[in-house]
């Protein structure tokens, strides 16, 4: 109701009239909004031209150039698959090509709020005719196919092209639901509650949705990492809810019509589940013991309101995988909801044997480190000692998933593990460099150490790894990393003499660039590890580098530090005990062969419409998941199941064959005599 009364201000009386008594009329009889700027955002749109152009690390010049820009990302992101807007509507448009840049700058946004109106309307007709495709069934026996990817297809020339492609599209839809098990009367009634939510949703819509997109457009053709924030996400940001808002311990974005999971925080509900991981989807939502309610199509802020709530109840979330579009694999996840306690996200320390179960073989230590949270070198330097006082041959610093945090924190980690030396250098927007340094003169460990890195390892955990590359002080391994090598701040709109009835949001933009003490920037090319591990996933379609307005590598002078060991000449030989073990390795042979078939099947963006393909498909994937399935039984000496759906031992769980790899690489580290400390 309070959304309603706010878009009423923003409208009319008149029509505030019909929105208050909303809940007594259908949702048919509520007429869309015809949305207008609101007497702040004209104010707040100078006032971040004007943060940009003078603050941003990156030279911002309002001109034409920048207006085509942001003129195509507001029509992308407006109609990301091209499957709203007719080549008439882009036509129309395009007059508007070359204004943007003023359109922002002096916050005359009308013309913004012009085109929003249209996609409003075609998004209603578009839904409306989704609805009438529900009334009979679709012939899954035809050989059609959807094309799930469009964002470079041509614009449809007319209404029937664009027919034709919500009749895919629904289509695909309604067999993903048959797939599950579903009969057609179920279908027509979950698709029609879906696209009645979405019309809900588009009558609902605001004044600041626009402003928002319109920002983002202009912010993210910046740089990537730049970005506005609704006053409703900067009280969000503000009180650092992004851990706890939820519910389950999960960051989540918006993609398209699904709810994205982000990313898990490492001890928070939804990690200690197991069965979530970045990429998945959140398809529906029930609370307890009540029943699903389908999410496709919602807002963000709405499926968060579902998700959180109350600590110790329970919520139970419908996840479809981040590598799978057919809604038969949907799993359900239960999760009780809590809060995130920082000893449940501190650096943890394990005693890794050679032999599992035997504590008298050679011993390795293991630190997690699930991001670079405040006193984390002070609780690295307590787990430390309990290894050290364990006699660990050596030590694996694990960094997986690791997004980053404080850039003290990853100075002050480094220093851990060497006396002192620079650490990391970064270069502001007026192109001075300060390096950071550490200086206490102490290694808190000497021996032999490795880090394990992913391509989700990020930011302050690229600092940490390109300093202990740079001295050779360890061994990388795993993945390619993500690449961020860049520095935000987070600035408020508003200020204290407005007078304005509603409030201002906040940006973020970035200010500096991170550079690794050999002078190269982890911006764009992360940090390359020593030891690769197989994965399906090129740097250059994965991290920063699939990013678009990306800032480019570069390189500075180097700082000046004295490298302490040189073990490059050790690599070629690590790599090869690497090589020779992950051919006779079972699991990573699982791996191997599971990159060929994405690799083979990557490109093409198309999935059949035809029930017995797609079942056929299904079967064949399920029966070669219970083969893998049955034959890790038997190795952990447990009895075979005959199907997915049987109750599965934890131990399956709890298999690494990362850290098992990366264990049996430190320790061809410690027979090679190698102490990290010149």
């Amino acid at each position: 109701m309070q959304k309603f009364c706010r878009l009423a201000i923003a409208v009319s009386i008149a029509v505030s009239s019909v929105l208050v008594n909303a809940s007594e009329k259908k949702v048919e009889d509520i007429p869309i909004p015809i949305l207008a700027p609101e007497e702040q955002h004209a104010t707040s749109s100078k006032r971040i031209t004007a943060q940009f152009t003078r603050a941003h690390y990156k030279q911002v010049k309002m001109d034409d150039s920048l207006s085509k820009q942001i003129f195509d990302r507001y029509i992308k992101q407006l109609d990301y698959a091209r499957n709203v807007f007719i080549q008439a509507d882009i036509d129309k448009f395009t007059k508007y090509r070359l204004d943007f840049d003023t359109v922002i700058s002096r916050g005359k946004l009308d013309e913004a709020y012009e085109i929003y109106n249209v996609n409003l309307k075609r998004r209603l007709e578009r839904y409306e005719y989704a609805l009438s495709l529900l009334e009979k069934p679709f012939d899954f026996t035809l050989d059609e196919s959807y094309n799930f990817d469009r964002e470079d297809a041509a614009w449809p020339k007319d209404k029937a092209e664009l027919d034709e492609l919500w009749r895919l599209k629904v289509k695909y839809d309604a067999l993903n639901l048959t797939l599950a098990g579903k009969e057609w009367k179920k279908v027509a009634e979950v698709l029609g509650k879906r696209y009645r939510y979405a019309i809900k949703r588009l009558k609902q819509s605001e004044s600041e949705d626009v402003f928002q997109i319109v920002m983002n457009s202009f912010a993210r053709v910046v740089e990537p990492h730049t970005s506005y924030l609704s006053p409703r996400n900067a009280e969000r940001f503000q009180m650092e809810m992004n851990l706890s808002l939820e519910g389950i311990g999960a960051v989540l974005r918006a993609e398209e019509d699904y709810t994205v999971i982000q990313s898990v925080v490492s001890g928070g509900p939804a990690d200690k589940s197991k069965e979530l991981k970045p990429k998945d989807r959140i398809v529906g939502v029930a609370q307890a013991k009540e029943e699903f309610v389908d999410v496709i199509g919602w807002r963000l802020d709405d499926v968060v309101e579902l998700i959180k709530g109350p600590k110790g109840t329970q919520v139970r979330l419908q996840i479809l995988s981040g590598e799978s579009d057919d809604e038969a694999n949907i799993k359900t996840v239960s999760i009780i909801r809590d809060t995130i306690k920082l000893e449940d996200r501190a650096a943890k320390s394990e005693v890794y044997y050679e032999i599992p179960g035997d504590k008298t073989s050679k011993k390795l230590g293991v630190i997690n480190i699930p991001s670079f949270y405040n006193n984390l070198s002070r609780d690295v330097k307590v787990e430390l000692k309990k290894l050290n006082d364990e006699n660990v041959e050596g030590v694996i610093v694990d960094l997986r998933g690791n997004g980053g945090g404080s850039l003290t924190e990853a100075t002050l980690l480094t220093g851990l593990f060497i006396d002192k030396g620079p650490v990391v250098q970064v270069r502001n927007g007026a192109n001075r460099i300060e390096v950071n340094s550490d200086r206490d003169g102490i290694s808190y460990y000497k021996g032999p150490l490795t880090v394990m890195v992913d391509r989700y390892s990020a930011s302050a955990s690229e600092i940490f790894s390109a300093a202990i590359q740079d001295y050779g002080r360890g061994v990388i391994i795993g993945e390619h990393t993500f690449g961020k090598g860049t520095v935000q701040q987070h600035r408020g709109l508003g200020r204290v003499y407005d007078l304005y009835e509603k409030p201002f949001g906040s940006i973020q933009f970035t200010i500096a660039k991170f550079y690794r003490i050999n002078g190269g920037s982890t911006q764009h090319r992360g940090v390359l590890p020593d030891i690769s591990f197989p994965s399906a996933i090129d740097p250059e379609d994965w991290g920063e580098s699939k990013e678009e307005n990306a800032l480019p590598w570069d390189k500075i002078p180097k700082a000046e530090y004295t490298k302490l060991n040189e073990l490059s000449s050790d690599f070629a030989y690590l790599q090869s005990l690497h090589d020779q073990r992950i051919m006779e390795n079972t699991e990573f042979n699982y791996l191997l062969d599971d990159i060929k078939t994405y690799k083979a099947e990557k490109d093409d963006k198309t999935v059949s419409l035809n029930l017995a393909i797609r079942k056929e498909k299904r079967e064949k994937n399920k029966a070669k998941q219970l083969i893998r399935v049955n034959e890790r039984l038997v190795r952990l000496g447990k009895e075979k199941v005959k199907s997915l759906d049987d109750d599965l031992p934890d131990e399956l769980d709890e298999l690494d064959p990362f850290l098992d790899e990366a264990a049996k690489i430190t320790f061809d580290l410690v027979s090679l005599g190698r102490m990290a400390k010149k």
